[in-house]
């Protein structure tokens, strides 16, 4: 089962389990704070030092079946180029776990996404399924990371996937045929907007 959460909630409920032992996977510099242990491709064992940090050297996450109580993915999923094969490992090595996602929205409006995205996630509502496809540059980007810290106060649920699992992580891989896409350019939005400028000026 996989269904639309918050992370103010996923907060509330992993502060009132003290006794879980709760993975961390691929969280950067960015670790939750009640996360126990923490794995991450970088060596970042200097910047957790009191927590228990574990190298990832393989696709294989170096645990036991069902090892944690839950676990974290925060921004992870859309980097993997075996994605299918990650998020079976997520369910392996844990009965429970919340993921973050970038909407296709934010996907397309940060410079950084550009290059470091691989696929494009959406949530589908009905079927309470993950929909991921290969990703597509709709528009060129306008933003960089820091100033879409500044947007999510104000439009969270519009940039972010924030996903409950539990037993299950509900997903499927689909290819969409883009062949007709009609990309977005800076220069046409720019000039559309100061067309309208103009016009609403000279009324």
């Amino acid at each position: 089962m996989i269904r639309r959460s918050s992370k103010k909630s996923i907060d509330k409920l992993l502060k009132n389990n003290t006794s879980w032992k709760i993975l961390d996977v691929g969280c950067g510099y960015n670790a939750h704070k009640n996360a126990t242990v923490i794995c991450d491709v970088q060596d970042l064992s200097n910047i957790y030092k009191e927590k228990h940090f574990v190298k990832l050297t393989s696709k294989i996450l170096p645990f036991k079946d069902k090892e944690f109580d839950f676990v974290i993915a925060s921004h992870v999923i859309e980097h993997v180029k075996e994605v299918e094969f990650f998020i079976k490992e997520l369910q392996r090595v844990s009965s429970k776990g919340y993921i973050e996602l970038p909407t296709i929205l934010e996907d397309n409006l940060v410079f950084e996404n550009k290059k470091d995205h691989l696929w494009h996630m959406e949530f589908d509502d009905d079927k309470n399924q993950l929909i991921i496809s290969k990703k597509i540059q709709f528009l060129e980007p306008v933003l960089t990371v820091s100033s879409i810290k500044k947007f999510l106060k104000y439009f969270r649920q519009s940039l972010v996937l924030e996903l409950f699992w539990e037993n299950s992580i509900e997903f499927e891989i689909i290819l969409k045929n883009h062949d007709n896409y009609q990309k977005l350019s800076r220069l046409s939005l720019m000039r559309k907007f100061f067309s309208k400028l103009i016009r609403n000026l000279i009324r």
